[in-house]
């Protein structure tokens, strides 16, 4: 019997997909389409992209609750350089991008914020809610001067591929998703950086008295929190065609929850990046299934935040029984 249990226990997220789709299925007859299964796809992309660098700092025992203004940022950077560029009007200078170089940019803006973030948790102790409470202010704030609080429209074919594109009979926002579940999943399984993150997560005392740098190592995840976050803020803008300067709320909360729901512990050490897309999938599919049956937006936000709470629960029953 405690087997059986412990399967279950293993495989629930599986299984509460599994269900899912099966009941969602029997409910709506266009459900198990192969056009719905790609709008699946592509809708869960960008929360996959957060997730995964979400996990990795859950994962130390932290939290990011900025990479929502993050990727706001990026997209607007983005789409601002590619569109008006950069004029230095004091030297009669003006820097023009192109999509590359545009995206290059937007990319070293969320790595440099969430680098901050990183430095701000390890030099000066302050907690990770605080932190990443504030960047989120100050991101969405930058946000709102550098677009002036408009869209940034207009940003030509070459940039929406990397949001709309197909290739191989694939949306671009799948390749690049799993190319970073990929990447992330190797770093946290087959190298020794991986298995520091688990480390600091399982326990940071221990974890310092044993020579690990923690410092490092933290800022070293914020960084890539913030890096992803960038990369999913110009996947939406180039997928709206248009960087909207409230892009992105709500983001943060669809990223934990992903995190917990695919079996990640909110104290650390335990938890993986297959589990995250696992749930992120889970709330892909449960917010597909609610729009197909026609739920009210408002009953969709109930739901979803019951998922969550009952994830939770779960989450602090089996750890309880380990120990």
């Amino acid at each position: 019997m405690t087997k059986i249990t412990a399967n279950l226990a293993k495989y629930q997220s599986l299984l509460a997909l599994a269900t899912m789709i099966l009941v969602l299925s029997l409910l709506s007859d266009k459900f198990l389409t192969v056009n719905n299964g790609w709008n699946v796809m592509r809708q869960i992309s960008v929360n996959v992209i957060i997730s995964a660098g979400m996990t990795l700092v859950i994962l130390t025992g932290g939290i990011d609750l900025s990479v929502g203004s993050i990727l706001a940022l990026a997209g607007a950077v983005a789409a601002g350089l590619l569109k008006n560029g950069v004029a230095l009007e004091s030297v009669d200078l003006f820097i023009g991008f192109t999509v590359l170089g545009a995206v290059l940019a937007a990319a070293l803006v969320g790595a440099a914020l969430g680098f901050f973030n990183g430095i701000v948790i390890t030099r000066f102790k302050v907690p990770p809610f605080v932190a990443t409470l504030a960047m989120l202010t100050m991101a969405r704030g930058l946000t709102m001067l550098w677009s002036g609080g408009f869209p940034i429209t207009g940003l030509g074919k070459t940039f929406a591929f990397w949001g709309t594109g197909w290739l191989f009979g694939i949306p671009m926002p799948v390749w690049i998703s799993v190319s970073v579940v990929s990447i992330l999943t190797i770093l946290s399984r087959k190298t020794k950086i991986g298995r520091y993150i688990y480390a600091i997560g399982g326990n940071e005392r221990a974890s310092q008295l044993s020579g690990l740098n923690v410092q490092k190592i933290k800022i070293f995840v914020y960084t890539c929190a913030g890096l992803l976050a960038a990369i999913g803020g110009i996947l939406v803008t180039a997928r709206l065609d248009s960087a909207q300067p409230n892009a992105g709320m709500g983001y943060e909360l669809d990223s934990i929850a992903a995190v917990v729901i695919g079996g990640t512990s909110l104290a650390g050490g335990r938890g993986s990046i297959p589990g995250t897309v696992l749930g992120a999938l889970i709330i892909g599919v449960l917010n597909n299934g609610l729009v197909l049956l026609n739920v009210s937006p408002f009953w969709q936000q109930v739901i979803k935040g019951l998922v969550i709470l009952l994830a939770v629960i779960i989450d602090r029953a089996s750890a309880k029984n380990k120990r």
